[in-house]
């Protein structure tokens, strides 16, 4: 089974919005920080944003501040993106991450598909 479950994502058109979510099957040592990533194609994958399950404090990639955020359920093992003001650069397979620490991931989703349109 799974570790990490995406779900949410699909076809917007530009300025829409979209929720994601990430929800772990188990509680494990390494979901200290939970991450979104993201993968263009013919691109390299990029860290869009990260969360301290612990302290809640967040990180945003330049390219999102302000029209993303990240939010968890610690009670759900789930970890939200939402995405707000799409912009058809945002197109990506995304993933969700969990590391004990936000500078090694271990784990990873199988990623959900965010498509926007001009």
């Amino acid at each position: 089974q799974e570790l990490l479950v995406e779900t949410g994502g699909g076809s917007v058109q530009a300025g829409g919005s979209l929720r994601l979510s990430c929800t772990a099957t188990r509680k494990t040592d390494n979901m200290n920080c939970m991450a979104w990533l993201r993968q263009a194609p013919g691109k390299e994958r990029e860290e869009v944003a990260s969360i301290d399950t612990t302290s809640g404090e967040t990180w945003y990639n330049d390219s999102v501040k302000g029209r993303f955020a990240v939010s968890q359920d610690n009670a759900k093992l789930t970890v939200y993106l939402q995405m707000n003001d799409l912009k058809p650069e945002d197109t990506a397979m995304y993933y969700c991450a969990a590391g004990a620490s936000c500078y090694a991931f271990v784990d990873e989703g199988q990623g959900t598909q965010v498509t926007v349109s001009s």
